[in-house]
């Protein structure tokens, strides 16, 4: 007997495998509103994200694959993981702690991004479901991992609520002194995933700056207004009103990439950082997180390659808003730290909040 999908089409037994010895398998989220999050504990990948439109049509909004081996076969794509030991670029992949000079591998252009050639989203995390809403991600990263100091045990809740927000909390320590910025690449398309452009979304964003970068994207340390620039969120526009206009941040980015400064009373303050709406389907997306910053990231550099349900996704067929610290942090010392030593506990927490326009 076939066994039974689930909402969004997928078929557990196509993500059951053992890699490195550890089970892989898929979990299946449900809330009192009918939506669904599926997720792999593979990267922590939520494959599916069913959410009602305007007319109550349950959608998927996040890109993903159909089965486990898209996954295993085409990393890193970043679709959706989790991303550590640290999210974005470090420059040269190099950093100084303690007065000890690091060295990590050189993974995008001449920088190191999203941990290094093997990150967390290539891990198998340790998962528990502890109820039908509930997933406790669980995984340590053994000291020098990928260059990085210190044994680092990372702890992860991903919840899908009754007021239907993807809801992420991460904690880590560490027995050394250490980097930590943790953050989730999932793609959103709030037309559907394998709609064929984002260009149309209306997006608003609670950041008056943003750090600009150099042509290989790394930050130059400056902390610059948007007012006035094509980076200018702080009133609605859609995604593809100025995305290619002749602005040096835009074309050495291809598009938007950049780090975007969340105004904020105090430092770890929840509050939203952006707001998103698919004139096709009404859907609303809010981001609403307690880090310093938030990566705008418009799939630049997407593939056209092949997701669930055999549709294709091409460059700028999704977004991308990765609650972050800075990238380059470690080099910037005027940046906010990441640095995380034994006895103190990082936290962090995102939520992805789902509703409708009507």
């Amino acid at each position: 007997m076939e066994a039974q999908l689930t909402l969004s089409g997928l078929k557990p037994s196509d993500f059951q495998a053992e890699i490195d010895g550890q089970a892989v398998c898929l979990y299946v989220l449900t809330n009192k509103n009918g939506c669904e999050m599926c997720v792999t504990n593979l990267g922590a990948f939520p494959v599916s994200l069913m959410v009602p439109d305007k007319n109550g049509k349950m959608t998927d909004v996040v890109l993903g694959y159909q089965t486990l081996s898209g996954y295993t076969e085409n990393q890193p794509t970043y679709l959706g993981s989790v991303i550590g030991r640290y999210g974005n670029r470090i420059a040269k992949g190099k950093f100084t702690l303690d007065g000890v000079e690091y060295s990590l591998a050189i993974n995008n252009g001449p920088n190191n991004l999203h941990g290094g050639n093997v990150g967390f989203d290539s891990k198998v995390w340790s998962a528990k479901q502890t109820d039908n809403q509930t997933l406790e991600l669980t995984l340590v990263s053994p000291d020098g991992e990928e260059g990085f100091p210190g044994t680092l045990s990372v702890k992860m809740i991903y919840k899908l609520t009754d007021d239907n927000s993807f809801y992420i909390s991460y904690e880590a320590t560490t027995d050394k002194a250490t980097l930590c910025n943790l953050t989730n690449h999932t793609f959103f398309n709030l037309s559907g995933a394998g709609d064929p452009c984002v260009y149309d979304h209306v997006m608003q964003m609670n950041a008056s700056f943003y750090t600009p970068a150099d042509d290989v994207s790394i930050p130059t340390g400056e902390i610059v207004a948007v007012k006035g620039t094509p980076m200018d969120f702080t009133t609605p526009e859609t995604i593809g009103a100025r995305i290619d206009a002749d602005f040096n941040q835009l074309v050495w980015g291809k598009g938007y990439d950049h780090n975007y400064v969340i105004d904020k009373k105090y430092c770890g303050e929840f509050v939203l950082a952006a707001k998103t709406v698919s004139p096709k389907t009404g859907i609303v997306l809010e981001t609403f997180t307690t880090e310093p910053g938030v990566q705008l990231y418009t799939g630049n550099w997407l593939g056209n390659f092949e997701g669930k349900g055999g549709m294709k996704y091409p460059e700028r067929s999704a977004f991308c808003l990765e609650t972050q610290h800075f990238p380059d942090s470690p080099n910037k010392a005027h940046f906010p730290t990441t640095t995380l030593r034994p006895g103190e506990v990082y936290t962090s927490v995102c939520e992805y909040r789902f509703s409708v326009e009507k």
